[in-house]
């Protein structure tokens, strides 16, 4: 058998993965930073740090590099979504795995939490204070938890970004009595219900998110509060704090997000395992019993 560079891409498999010391690392997975000498200053003081693979990309020399997320870096979310300076190149041969497995990985599920609604329009603002409130909880690896107040286009594009699913925060009315919380799974949107670039409605961001994306978006779940006080925007003045019950459902929602991400996170491993299985070749199990 040849022998071959302990980062080398195998041939069987898409340029969005590489093995690595033997293992086969692709977006999720989990490394270490350990930037050569002749790196620059900033990748040099990077070094040690723990990061989730964003992408691995080719360039048009036919050069692979591995894009990371640094997990301790407060502006993370921000390399998520592409921005320079939250976003890390290495090459493969700088970068050390951490998930210990054999064979091909199956890559680490990411979760989207996204905080939606208005902060001036009272009870509305439930989203928004919600992600406020998870600032000191550590998100686990790959949950990404973001404010997006009344960016509709924001939300519909990031659901379309590779996540696995994604729990949607807001204040929605069910008949319930004020400060409810319940989890449910929003209907499909109508195949008419016209797309709003502006609209915060859950079923109206779906729909907006389906028509971008041809139908494929992750899995949805909605954390929901009953309000107490319901305003349009056409009222002629602003109200930027909560009604009593929805501030306290504020804090019950904090272990509830914790406790709904869990789950999805462990749904999300089941549903990649199968379809792992489902898609072993024989050159790929031969490489497991290796």
């Amino acid at each position: 058998m040849n022998e071959r560079e302990p980062w080398q891409v195998p041939q069987s498999s898409p340029a969005t993965t590489v093995l690595v010391n033997g293992i086969e690392i692709g977006r999720g997975s989990r490394v270490r930073l350990r930037p050569s000498r002749r790196a620059d200053i900033l990748d040099l003081a990077m070094a040690g740090l723990e990061a989730e693979v964003d992408a691995v990309q080719e360039d048009f020399e036919g050069q692979l590099h591995i894009a990371v997320l640094i997990h301790d870096d407060p502006g993370r979310d921000l390399g998520a979504s592409g921005k320079i300076g939250h976003r890390f190149f290495f090459t493969p041969e700088e970068v050390e795995p951490l998930d210990s497995h054999d064979g091909p990985a199956t890559a680490r599920p990411r979760v989207l939490v996204a905080g939606i609604g208005n902060m001036f329009l009272a009870d509305d603002g439930f989203g928004p204070e919600v992600i406020a409130a998870l600032r000191d909880w550590q998100a686990p690896p790959g949950v990404h938890v973001v404010d997006f107040g009344i960016r509709g286009m924001d939300l519909a594009y990031r659901l379309l970004d590779g996540y696995d699913a994604a729990l949607l925060v807001d204040a929605a009315p069910r008949g319930e009595p004020p400060g409810t919380l319940t989890v449910f799974e929003p209907d499909p949107p109508p195949q008419d219900q016209v797309p709003e670039a502006h609209a915060m409605d859950p079923v109206r961001v779906l729909a907006l998110a389906q028509r971008l994306g041809d139908g494929n978006i992750p899995r949805v779940l909605v954390l929901g509060c009953e309000p107490l006080v319901r305003m349009t925007g056409q009222e002629p003045d602003v109200v930027v704090t909560l009604s009593e019950p929805v501030r306290e459902a504020v804090r019950r929602a904090v272990p509830l997000v914790a406790s709904v991400v869990d789950t999805l996170l462990v749904d999300c491993r089941a549903v990649a395992a199968e379809h792992a299985v489902n898609q072993r070749t024989p050159k790929a199990a031969a490489y497991e019993e290796r």
